[in-house]
């Protein structure tokens, strides 16, 4: 019975590498390739919970870091490629606008940590010291939006996963 379950999430971590691999060799696909993984780990979340799915990230994390030609997409995908396995807790909060804020806080703090770690690390920090102080917040403000979408687009397709199963399972 053992079997079963570390075949999906072989396959779930291969399909989620590639994905992380051709966002480092396809232009425009830096931050699509990360959301894409992300998708990949909801069957493993809702068929085999999050503790496996938490081992699928972490080792999508590192063969993202070692395979792919961007390391930007890879690291995208290690700052956010675990959001999938807190979404559940964060849609039980009781107010919608408590789950607004902690989608948000989630966001910005792992942006900041993000891109102030590569701009630390490349040197870059006066590049964006000196940019103007609205463009780095509509950029801000624009990956919330994104990441916004990207947990509605979560949403719905864990709904449909349910969907399907429940009308395979009761055909």
């Amino acid at each position: 019975m053992k079997a079963r379950p570390l075949a999906l999430c072989g396959v779930l971590a291969a399909l989620a590498a590639a994905l992380l691999c051709m966002g480092g060799m396809i232009p425009g696909m830096v931050f699509c390739a990360p959301i894409l993984a992300m998708a990949v780990l909801l069957p493993a979340l809702e068929e085999l919970g999050p503790k496996t799915a938490g081992t699928v990230y972490a080792a999508v994390s590192i063969l993202g870091l070692l395979l792919s030609p961007n390391r930007e997409t890879a690291l995208v995908y290690v700052f956010f490629g675990w959001y999938p396995i807190l979404r559940p807790k964060i849609a039980a909060l009781p107010s919608r606008l408590l789950r607004l804020l902690a989608r948000l806080a989630v966001c910005n703090i792992a942006v900041l940590v993000l891109y102030g770690l590569v701009l630390r690390l490349m040197g870059l920090t006066a590049d964006l010291l000196e940019s103007v102080w609205y463009f780095n917040a509509a950029l801000l403000a624009a990956g919330n939006l994104v990441f916004l979408l990207t947990d509605a687009t979560l949403a719905r397709l864990t709904n449909i996963w349910h969907w399907k199963l429940k009308k395979y399972l009761y055909q």
